[in-house]
């Protein structure tokens, strides 16, 4: 069942130099109806099964141009009569051209290949998006292997089921890397400890509506010199997953295990109910050193007027504050980093509407978030339109409120302003106004 929010901030931070704001996912809006097939139109004398099998390949360009100008405070305005007089503001002014290019190859019936690539500007910098390849075994057990993301869980304000995104904790020494007959003289150096793509083999095994997946990931650095892709059994976890529907009800079940981290396993339970979706998640993680710590969560997602409002609710309780959580990062301003949850009872809500009838198709959304526990919150409202072809403009406040010394309000920053001065000061009040050029070409040969 797919959940429908509009997540514009990213899971709140324990540790001072960690960015609090994803503000580049204002940028990726999700769709208003849940995800579907999409279906595939059969032609005389050809099957759906012929159209899926047939050898052939993809390829899709896109582009992307964005910049705009985000002034952020080191106080709120409502704190300014009691704020220093070195106290101001930050402007922080982006830009960036994007090309990826993504080429999908049905080499045959039971093997097919997907890869992408992207170039950026400024700070040119060329990276692998994914890679992977999917092997069918008469239909029984489908194989995917390479670089690329996979995600569990159905919450997308507090995704803590997500087992795959948990990483171990930091340690002062990784083992060096010695050197090897290809760069004898090269010195032995710490390995790089996370990639930006995780190296994932999966297998699916479908049963019914649901069925079982089992996989093996590891976040070792595999895009170096070829000293720095030996992976060790430390490096490499092993998880699995079950998924299975009752009359209206879905399950979801599952386990992840990698050496120095806990055993999390997990369960979700989703319905729909009178035009709203339902859903309830809990996790364990089995620690020696602490014992057994979880969390768990309760939500709702509410679609009103065909579906152009949608109100989303959910509280979160959290009872494992050392847990680390991988974010992948966004695009415009910062790489992959990592984050936690906040201890303690949280609370999320979120409202979107759009206007699909009128010209640009103008949507607005709202997202909250409060932490009990810090009397701390996080509101970001933001307005979106499309008033020509492939251009869409973008406001947004992002903005902590509650107590001054609370959580979201000390920790909150962009990851530009400690590049841009070297200082590490919370931005609890922002506005952003960003303008965006994006359009795809797409390319289809069957043979």
């Amino acid at each position: 069942m797919a959940i429908l929010l509009v997540v514009i901030a990213s899971l709140p931070a324990q540790e001072a130099h960690l960015p609090d704001w994803d503000f580049d996912l204002l940028f990726s809006e999700p769709p208003l109806e849940p995800a579907r097939e999409e279906a595939t139109e059969e032609l005389p004398g050809i099957t759906v099964a012929d159209l899926l099998r047939r050898r052939g390949f993809t390829l899709t360009m896109a582009y992307d141009f964005s910049a705009g100008i985000a002034p952020g405070f080191y106080e709120a305005p409502w704190f300014w009569d009691s704020m220093d007089d070195s106290r101001h503001y930050h402007l922080e002014r982006f830009f960036i051209m994007r090309h990826s290019f993504t080429i999908d190859s049905q080499v045959s019936e039971a093997f097919r290949v997907s890869s992408r690539v992207f170039f950026e500007i400024p700070n040119f910098r060329f990276a692998f998006g994914e890679f992977f390849f999917d092997y069918n075994f008469y239909d029984t057990v489908f194989i995917r292997s390479g670089m690329f993301s996979a995600n569990w869980g159905i919450s997308q304000n507090y995704n803590f089921t997500n087992l795959l995104r948990y990483i171990p904790p930091e340690r002062e020494a990784r083992p060096a890397i010695p050197a090897t007959p290809y760069n004898p003289g090269r010195p032995a150096r710490p390995r790089e400890t996370f990639n930006r793509t995780p190296l994932i083999f999966r297998a699916d095994i479908p049963s019914g509506i649901g069925g079982l997946q089992l996989l093996a990931l590891t976040r070792a650095n595999v895009l170096g010199n070829i000293d720095a892709t030996t992976i060790t059994r430390e490096d490499v976890g092993f998880g699995g997953r079950y998924n299975f529907t009752f009359r209206q009800t879905e399950f979801d079940m599952g386990m992840f295990y990698q050496e120095s981290m806990p055993f999390r396993t997990f369960l979700s339970v989703s319905t729909s109910f009178r035009n709203t979706d339902w859903y309830s998640e809990g996790m364990l993680a089995f620690d020696e050193g602490t014992g057994p710590r979880g969390a768990v969560n309760f939500g709702f997602t509410r679609f009103l007027l065909n579906g152009n409002f949608i109100v989303n609710g959910e509280l979160f309780y959290n009872a494992t504050p050392e847990a680390r959580f991988r974010h992948p990062g966004t695009p415009l301003l910062q790489d992959g980093y990592v984050t936690h949850f906040i201890e303690g009872l949280n609370v999320a809500l979120n409202l979107f509407h759009q206007s699909p009838h009128i010209r640009g198709n103008p949507r607005l959304a709202l997202q909250y978030r409060f932490a009990l526990s810090e009397n701390s919150g996080l509101l970001i409202p933001s307005f979106r339109i499309e008033p020509w072809q492939n251009i869409e403009l973008l406001f947004a406040v992002p903005m902590a409120l509650g107590s001054r010394g609370g959580y979201y309000y000390r920790h909150t920053m962009r990851i530009a302003d400690t590049v841009a001065t070297g200082e590490r000061r919370p931005i609890p009040f922002s506005v952003m106004m960003l303008v965006s050029l994006r359009g795809s070409v797409t390319f289809r040969h069957d043979y």
